[in-house]
């Protein structure tokens, strides 16, 4: 095809921009945005390996969180109180700007509020959670504005038909998002502002060419002064050098159930596990923790260890004693690394990233996405 473009192709669709942006999910397309509306004669274009964004973008829990309070013990024991209180801050800044830029009604945000759940054989990771209630409370009141975050839940267990659960810590300011409306909402908005987006087009290599950059992908060559990366999960494929860990989380949907009584969202085993209500069915996903391994993997799919898994927490602790069906099962790629921090920086000139979001690109894409774009020099 490369071959085969005309005249009016070559100049109209693939060649002058002024930046173009690899990866389509929540950071590319906020820092699309971002350029577009402070710049709007800036020549942007959005390049996507897939027919839908191809990472965890479309493909999360639709968890609008901040960390629960077992997952932010664990990120202070491994980096520190200091670098954990930054990382909380631009998670919060970061919902805050998708809620502003889409509107809490476009994205079904809702605030019903994020539990840590805690079974008898978790008494000691729940105790040490419970003791430092009152200290992560003081910590994060100048990021959140509230002093009340965490708090001992257990009068709620029974009211969620929750079995075997002993524990349940609530983290009132917790919220949830439709993942579907929010990206359809930033396609539009990117759209609306003269972003040329292409899909099903995978980029192959990156190379420098007097002073631009010539983007080679599986639909051609693309030309462009700056370049910003934000396939999180995928950067390495492009950039050998760049710390990012692909790890793959895997998901199931029951069919809906009458009477379901949980509400809100819930995590497990320090943040590995976790579910939530979706229009009266439970989505349920984790356990990559089980078989690391085999998870850390850019390639989706799914795996009768996990899923089985799955279907026991499902059937023993979420619902007990029932089996409801099974309606969807899919998997969605996330970036880790070394370092729990995302990595927002500047490779070469004309070329950056935003990637490493280390499961937490529902709450920083945002912020990341706008952090990258104001790097770039126009």
């Amino acid at each position: 095809m490369g071959d085969n473009y005309s005249y009016w192709e070559k100049t109209s669709f693939l060649s002058g921009y002024d930046v173009i942006i690899i990866g389509s999910g929540i950071v590319g397309l906020s820092a699309a945005i971002h350029l577009k509306v402070n710049s709007p004669r800036l020549r942007v274009g959005v390049l996507e390996s897939g027919f839908l964004p191809s990472g965890a973008s479309t493909k999360n829990a639709g968890f609008a969180c901040f960390g629960s309070i077992s997952e932010l013990i664990e990120e202070i024991k491994s980096d520190g109180e200091d670098n954990l209180l930054q990382r909380v801050e631009m998670r919060w800044k970061g919902l805050l700007k998708l809620r502003k830029n889409l509107g809490d009604l476009a994205i079904s945000f809702k605030q019903n509020g994020g539990y840590d759940i805690f079974k008898a054989a978790d008494k000691s990771c729940a105790q040490e959670c419970l003791d430092q209630i009152d200290r992560l409370n003081r910590l994060l009141k100048p990021i959140i504005g509230k002093h009340d975050i965490y708090a001992v839940a257990n009068a709620k267990i029974a009211g969620f038909g929750l079995a075997g659960v002993t524990d349940l810590i609530e983290n009132k300011y917790e919220g949830q998002i439709d993942t579907g409306r929010m990206m359809d909402a930033l396609v539009k908005k990117a759209a609306g502002t003269g972003v040329h987006i292409f899909n099903n087009c995978r980029v192959e290599n990156i190379q420098q060419e007097d002073g631009r950059h010539v983007i080679n992908t599986s639909q051609g060559a693309f030309d462009t002064k700056s370049a910003i990366l934000a396939t999180n999960a995928f950067a390495k494929e492009l950039i050998a050098e760049i710390d990012v860990i692909p790890g793959r989380g895997q998901v199931l949907v029951t069919a809906p159930i009458d009477n379901l009584k949980i509400s809100g969202t819930f995590h497990y085993n320090r943040g590995y596990t976790y579910f939530r209500n979706i229009d009266n069915r439970v989505l349920l996903g984790g356990f990559r923790d089980i078989n690391f391994n085999e998870e850390q993997t850019s390639q989706p799919g799914i795996t009768d260890l996990i899923q089985n898994a799955l279907e026991k927490l499902l059937s023993e602790v979420i619902l007990p004693g029932q089996a409801p069906q099974i309606e969807h099962r899919w998997s969605g790629v996330m970036g880790f690394g070394s370092e729990l921090s995302p990595i927002v920086k500047k490779i070469h000139p004309g070329l950056y990233c935003a990637v490493r979001c280390n499961g937490m690109g529902v709450a920083m894409g945002s912020l990341l996405g706008e952090q990258v774009a104001d790097m770039v020099e126009l």
